[in-house]
């Protein structure tokens, strides 16, 4: 049995679904994360189980082929860019297997899926941060929480944001300390600011600050305004969010303007796009059109269909097919996001688009009370999947077509076993790789009912 603090060598041979490297060792597996598949390590072990234990390196003494020198001071420590110590066609072999591994050992599938998409820009791509704010070592710090901690590490400039973002970060804290806002405590409930929530629109360059506070208001509003308008002239939104609560969720239900207007801008496969704060929206533009490309080429439409969008989200989706179907009928539960893709639909001269404030699952029986029998459904759900009273509607519908576009292969590998067996078909499965130099990895799916 290994002990702790002992130290062994490892040949890395796998790789986990979270970016850490697998070895065996006497038969135990040794999970370590910064290596890399071909690694041979000298590992300290750290904690262990009775089936597996967990290590650093503490040399290396034969790197991967995939091995590349790390450009960020700060991944081995934020856990966000599990991968910026690998090349890049090595991220993209590992995110192949990890859908093909879901799909086989979840799903029960032998389909191969097909060769992933690349992302078109792999730094830099992300068009949303919310930084967290809490105060360390006597001042105050904003970046991004340690995995499995709220502690936070320190760090301004991401290399996956765009670099203004960092300047306006600065802003907001030197503002901060000018006027004695104090940190929000998880502990105490006490301080002020919690989260720093930047988005921007990455082809109309519109930017929107949003302060997320624990309480009503900061003092000196008007001078932090005229701070941020002169720190960035693209910035064309300033908000305000309340949360109050003891909870993890990032915004509150209430957001006050501060300046301009309470929405940017954005346009993504040719449809222009409004979004609020609590809209959903995919955070690499280019690598959504990619993968909204996938999901169009699964649907191929006719313009006769009529294609049901659930967790629409802003309308992203189906907004972007609507101009080869007969209609699309959107649901999202968020109200803003429902407005804003009415909004987006209006605004783009699309007339055969409507949209529903609701839970899909009590959405999709509402229509199908209605008769409504749609001939394609896009399903867009959150990593947890899709609950199994949506696929029970989902699958009373008879659509001919589902595709899902999913963040979690493993829960897209359960729910297109469930669909399997209420006679739907998996006939093509790609993986799309939004997230560069992180572990996560977007797939789509296509299901078609089997003849009868």
């Amino acid at each position: 049995m290994l002990q702790k603090n002992q130290i062994i060598d490892l040949a890395v041979t796998d790789m986990t679904h979270e970016g850490s490297g697998v070895g065996h060792y006497e038969g135990m597996a040794v999970f370590v994360p910064a290596s890399a598949v071909g690694d041979c390590l000298r590992v300290r072990i750290l904690k262990v189980n009775k089936t597996h234990c967990f290590g650093k390196i503490e040399q290396v003494m034969s790197p991967s082929p995939d091995r590349v020198e790390t450009d960020c001071p700060v991944s081995r420590r934020c856990g966000g860019c599990v991968f910026r110590h690998v090349s890049y066609a090595a991220q993209l072999r590992y995110k192949q297997h990890f859908v093909q591994s879901n799909l086989e050992r979840i799903g029960g599938f032998s389909l191969l899926t097909e060769p992933i998409e690349p992302s078109p820009q792999i730094d830099g791509y992300r068009n949303k941060a919310q930084y967290p704010v809490r105060m360390q070592k006597g001042k105050l710090a904003a970046g991004f929480f340690a995995p499995r901690t709220h502690e936070v590490i320190d760090c301004h400039s991401c290399l996956l944001q765009p670099p203004g973002f960092q300047g306006i970060l600065e802003s907001v804290l030197s503002f901060a300390e000018k006027y004695g806002v104090l940190a929000y405590d998880e502990l105490s409930g006490q301080g002020l600011l919690r989260h720093v929530y930047l988005r921007c629109g990455q082809q109309s360059g519109e930017i929107m600050v949003c302060l997320v506070v624990n309480g009503s208001g900061l003092p000196h509003e008007k001078e932090l305004v005229g701070t941020l308008r002169a720190c960035n002239p693209s910035i064309v939104s300033i908000l305000l969010n309340e949360n109050t609560r003891n909870t993890n969720v990032i915004l509150g239900q209430r957001t006050r303007l501060l300046y301009g207007k309470d929405h940017i801008t954005d346009t993504l496969c040719g449809v222009r796009f409004d979004l609020s704060p609590h809209a959903f929206y995919q955070v690499n533009n280019p690598g959504a059109e990619r993968l909204y490309g996938v999901a169009e080429e699964y649907a191929s439409l006719t313009g006769e269909e009529t294609v049901l969008d659930l967790y629409c989200g802003a309308g992203t989706i189906g907004l972007s097919l609507a101009g080869r179907c007969k209609q699309v009928i959107g649901v999202e539960i968020v109200a803003q996001a429902v407005e804003n893709a009415a909004s987006n639909a209006q605004k783009n001269g699309i007339t055969n688009a409507r949209f529903l404030c609701a839970d899909a699952v009590q959405a999709a029986k509402r229509l199908a009370a209605e008769g409504v029998r749609p001939d394609v459904i896009i399903l867009d759900p959150p990593r947890k999947g899709c609950e199994a009273a949506l696929l029970d509607t989902v699958a009373g519908m008879s659509p001919q077509k589902i595709v899902m576009v999913s963040c979690n292969s493993a829960t897209m590998a359960r729910d297109c076993k469930i669909l399997a067996g209420k006679g739907y078909t998996l006939v093509r499965c790609r993986p799309v790789d939004m997230f560069p130099h992180t572990a996560h990895v977007e797939s789509v799916s296509l299901l078609c009912r089997e003849s009868t």
